[in-house]
């Protein structure tokens, strides 16, 4: 900013850095700490043979292709009438939410973002089954059971 650096050994730095966040975006972020010791939820798996149970946030039973969408950038994945399978959700994934017949997240509860909306859309959502983006296979046909708060494959 004062003019007096040349910018010798920039590139170094910047593939420093490059390697540096390359790692970072490999680690999970845990799913709480308590006293400074993260924790993690225990991956989903299905219960009674071919079900999830999380907590049912929007009331409703729609069926439909899974699609796994990480982020709301991956959304022309997500065509009219397939699940929306997310780890969480924010107001940028909004738009989203008019193609889906219903909602599955791996986090959440019933104050969060992905089931306010479901329920102002009418759409069923299950929230809070951990693991749940590494069990279920995109494309795989699913049932989500928003009164019940269960995910059937």
């Amino acid at each position: 900013m004062q003019g007096d650096w040349d910018g010798r050994g920039l590139d170094v730095l910047v593939a420093e850095r490059k390697i540096r966040r390359g790692e970072l975006e490999a680690l999970s972020p845990p799913d709480f700490i308590v006293d400074n010791a993260p924790h993690f939820a225990k991956p989903a798996a299905p219960s009674q043979g071919n079900s999830f149970i999380g907590l049912g946030v929007a009331a409703g039973k729609a069926a439909g292709a899974a699609r796994l969408v990480r982020h709301p950038d991956e959304g022309e994945k997500l065509q009219a009438g397939d699940v929306l399978v997310a780890p969480s959700t924010d107001p940028g994934w909004t738009p989203l939410f008019l193609r889906a017949s219903a909602i599955v997240m791996e986090a959440g509860g019933s104050l969060c973002h992905g089931a306010i909306v479901a329920r102002e859309y009418g759409i069923p959502a299950v929230v809070n089954i951990p693991g749940v983006m590494k069990t279920i296979k995109d494309s795989q046909l699913i049932t989500v059971d928003g009164d019940e708060g269960k995910v059937y494959i």
